[in-house]
Order: C-alpha cells, then structure tokens, then sequence
C-alpha cells in the first residue's frame, strides 16, 4: 500500500466537501487526511486528501470523484514535483525544570511558542509530515497535554495552468 495525495479543485459551495467525503465512505475508500480552504478565486476551493492504496484504487478514486458535479479537477500530487505541508500544534506540560529542554527542542526543528503560561506551552509547527513525525517522537518524553494536527495540504511546484 502506497500513500496518495489527491488535489481536487471543486466549486466553493455547501456541502461539497459533504459529498465528496461520502462518495469515499460509500466507495470504502478510506481517508487518512483531508483539509479544505478556499482559494485565490472565491468560487473555487481546494481539498487535499491523503489515502493509501495501489495504482488501481487510485484510478478508480480519481474516476468517480471526476464525476462529481461540482468538482473541476482532481489530480495526484506526485513528491518530486509538488510541496507540502501541515501544521501541528502541540501543547506540553513545562515549568521552569524543563522549560529551557522543550525551548532548545522547539529551535532544533523551528517550531514557533506560541502561548507560554506558569504550567505550559504550546508550540506550532509546521513542515512535511516526517518532520512533523520526528518532533512528537523527540516530545514524546514530556507531558503531552493536547495536540492537533491539520493533515496535509500541498499544490504543484511547476508553472503551469492556474488551479483554484
């Protein structure tokens, strides 16, 4: 099982990311991620979803998702040639006997402190998802109080057409 990331450009209306999402439930396609903005265009938005499977699950997502009425474009966001990111936001237990450890760790991996009180600290950081991977493995030891995570959003390096 490979990890796909799907961009669908679809008109900016309620409830379609509804009926896409439903159209993979009713499909059994599972989804791992999936985010949603609106674009440089209001009529338009992008959805980023992220699935596992094999080149032919991938056809048969891409098939029945073009078919969709309001969806204009979906395509695979291949790695060499596209950019993404997620952001995640991370909430730690820290009082002045760690504080300093988690303040070096969040600068190792340019993660930003974003809210400081007497008991914590939440962190925002965002980057591939490896990387993203990486910093909860290096916090894992600290008193993890919440955290969040958007799923991956990204878009195509290469000049080309305007998508959305």
């Amino acid at each position: 099982m490979e990890k796909y990331v799907l961009s669908i450009i679809a008109d900016n209306r309620a409830n379609v990311l509804a009926r896409i999402a439903a159209l993979f439930a009713r499909r059994r396609f599972n989804i791992d991620t999936i985010t949603a903005s609106g674009t440089s265009d209001p009529e338009v938005s992008r959805i980023t979803i992220v699935i596992q499977g094999d080149e032919d699950t991938v056809r048969q997502i891409i098939g029945q998702t073009e078919k969709l009425q309001d969806v204009r474009e979906i395509f695979v966001l291949e790695p060499v040639n596209s950019v993404t990111r997620e952001l995640l936001m991370i909430k730690v237990a820290a009082d002045v006997n760690n504080r300093g450890e988690i303040r070096d760790i969040a600068d190792i991996y340019k993660a930003k402190i974003i809210d400081l009180s007497a008991d914590s600290m939440i962190m925002e950081l965002t980057g591939k998802t490896e990387k993203i991977d990486a910093f909860l493995k290096v916090m894992a030891p600290y008193e993890v109080l919440e955290m969040c995570r958007t799923g991956i959003t990204g878009m195509e390096r290469v000049a080309g057409k305007k998508r959305g």
